[in-house]
């Protein structure tokens, strides 16, 4: 965020001045302004999304709003929303095989087939009706494949080889419940993609530590996805870095305030390294559809139960939270 937030102070420098005022307002208000854009684009990829209607919802003029989100994201608006419906439509192509092409097309906001077919391809390298037939999904439940003599084929083999490896893990790795998980507030601050997450999280624990919020010891620490590594480049991901609290507190800088909903959740309690998020969030996935779950609407999201570099193995107490219908 830091080499962003020169960015932005430079780019805005003819327009705003460089006097340290100024300089404060950017800092405090530019990156709430942006969060909000960008959770009303989730919320409507499928309806009309235009330049001045979201620069509306982000308290800008549509010159300045452009301006600023492409500093802040690194991507144009135009090609944030073409991208994003991309992977919304990978996804229901995965998950929602009753769906045709042409009503995701027309859905999420492309003219035609053609065209869609065309942005699609520029994404994944292949047309939407390809992804579909080569990209089954490798967290659901897969019918038996047969060679022509009547065996099962290499791919099947390697295939349950894969799904018995990731549940091994689990039952060595994790305990599972299903639970009813409350209202969670948080505050909370974005980071995209897999590097510098650290940073973020010690940055956000010493704002809660000048509040005074991390001497409740109810207080934990969490992330939210809001973009799946199995759609979405990994420098992309969208998370939010967040802070449960149920204190007040007033919102400054980077902070933004938010909540979870109330919902129902499969939850894996593991106790881990760093480097087995990846295969234990693989796992949990592979064991909710090899039970019989289906997930919800919601955003997977991680609760942490210790600072990991204060473990005597370096490993992470944490909670991983898929909602499930």
């Amino acid at each position: 965020m830091d080499n962003k937030s020169n960015e932005i102070r430079t780019d805005f420098s003819h327009f705003l001045g460089n006097s340290k005022s100024q300089d404060e307002f950017i800092e405090k208000d530019y990156t709430n302004r942006v969060n909000l854009a960008l959770k009303y684009i989730d919320n409507n990829l499928d309806s009309e999304l235009s330049l001045e209607s979201i620069s509306n919802i982000a308290l800008y003029s549509p010159f300045h709003f452009h301006r600023i989100f492409k500093a802040l994201i690194g991507e144009t608006l135009y090609a944030y929303i073409i991208r994003k419906r991309i992977e919304k439509t990978a996804s229901i192509l995965i998950h929602k095989k009753h769906i045709s092409i042409t009503e995701l097309s027309l859905q999420y906001g492309f003219s035609s087939n053609a065209s869609f077919t065309r942005a699609f391809k520029k994404f994944y390298g292949v047309s939407p009706s390809a992804f579909r037939k080569e990209s089954p999904n490798k967290y659901s439940k897969i019918s038996q494949v047969e060679s022509k003599n009547g065996q099962e084929s290499p791919i099947f083999e390697k295939y349950i080889c894969n799904i018995n490896n990731h549940l091994n893990w689990i039952k060595m790795n994790a305990n599972i419940e299903i639970k009813e998980v409350p209202e969670l507030k948080f505050a909370s601050m974005t980071h995209f993609g897999v590097h510098g997450i650290e940073n973020v999280f010690d940055k956000l624990i010493k704002w809660g530590q000048a509040k005074g919020l991390m001497a409740n010891s109810e207080t934990k620490m969490a992330r939210i996805f809001h973009d799946s590594f199995k759609i979405t480049d990994p420098d992309k991901v969208r998370m939010s870095i967040c802070l449960l609290t149920d204190r007040p507190f007033v919102l400054e800088g980077e902070i933004a305030s938010g909540s979870i909903k109330k919902n129902k959740c499969m939850v894996g309690r593991f106790e881990i390294t760093p480097h087995d998020f990846e295969k234990s969030w693989s796992s949990l996935f592979i064991w909710m559809n090899e039970n019989g779950f289906k997930k919800a609407e919601g955003n997977p999201f991680e609760i942490y139960h210790n600072d990991f570099r204060e473990h005597l193995e370096n490993k992470c107490i944490v909670d991983l939270h898929i909602p499930i219908e």
